[in-house]
């Protein structure tokens, strides 16, 4: 049997982690005109919004390593756990650098247009760089969904 770069693509669980990754990005814009009614295709590429495609692709990741190898080996163990701190992160510490973004970028306006040159220019810091609980709960669920459905497509896995 030879191994080759090529393989990855035979695997349950490299799909099951692209086609969530890929997906949830993707429908990115879609969620958003639906609360704003407005088309927002940078979205595309932002890492914010719903669903948190972070989440997505490491639930489906960790659901597939689980499905194919057993949900009491090592290796599905430490995909939960490195999914945990990804999730926490998009949540926790990259949420509040947004929330710290939109704030200096209010304090920074206010100074600036009070004492400024006119040829002053001042670019914004991203303000949406992570999720909300629900964001990020729609990617581990959408996330799940998507490795269920590859790993039954692929694997032949049984939904139970």
């Amino acid at each position: 049997m030879t191994n080759s770069i090529f393989d990855i693509l035979r695997s349950p669980v490299a799909i099951s982690g692209f086609l969530a990754w890929f997906l949830g990005q993707g429908f990115k814009p879609l969620f958003n005109y639906f609360s704003t009614r407005k088309w927002d295709w940078m979205l595309l590429i932002s890492p914010g919004g719903m669903p948190s495609s972070h989440s997505a692709l490491m639930t489906a990741v960790s659901f597939a390593i689980g499905l194919t190898v057993g949900w009491g080996a090592p290796l599905a163990a430490l995909a939960f756990a490195i999914s945990g701190i990804v999730i926490y992160d998009a949540m926790g510490v990259r949420r509040q650098a947004g929330f710290q973004a939109t704030r200096i970028n209010k304090l920074v306006e206010e100074v600036f247009n009070k004492t400024a040159s006119a040829e002053y220019v001042f670019e914004n810091l991203r303000e949406i760089i992570g999720h909300s609980p629900a964001e990020a709960a729609g990617g581990v669920l959408f996330g799940a969904m998507i490795a269920l459905i590859v790993c039954q497509l692929m694997a032949g896995i049984p939904f139970k």
